[in-house]
């Protein structure tokens, strides 16, 4: 294994982080930005009420996306098991 196979190795380990965390990054920060803007419309400034809409939009985007998240996670685990079978 050179720096080639490895540096290869972590670009698709950092990708897959990035597109398998997508699904629960990007509901969050929309739930938070409406909510950010209802706080600033209507002047409530509590802090926790951000928390229990942005756990159930992550919650169900993880539901949704479960299947999606797992394919690029197993393709990661194939890619590295190949990778090993075959001596880089």
């Amino acid at each position: 294994m050179n720096e080639v196979d490895a540096l290869d190795l972590v670009r698709s380990a950092i990708w897959t982080i990035i597109v398998g965390s997508a699904p629960a990054i990007l509901p969050a920060m929309v739930v938070g930005l409406v909510i950010a803007l209802l706080q600033a419309l209507t002047q409530v400034q509590e802090i926790t009420l951000t928390f229990i809409p942005k756990i159930v939009a992550i919650l169900l985007m993880i539901v949704i996306a479960g299947p999606f998240i797992g394919g690029q996670i197993h393709a990661l685990t194939l890619l590295v098991y190949s990778r090993v079978e075959n001596g880089f």
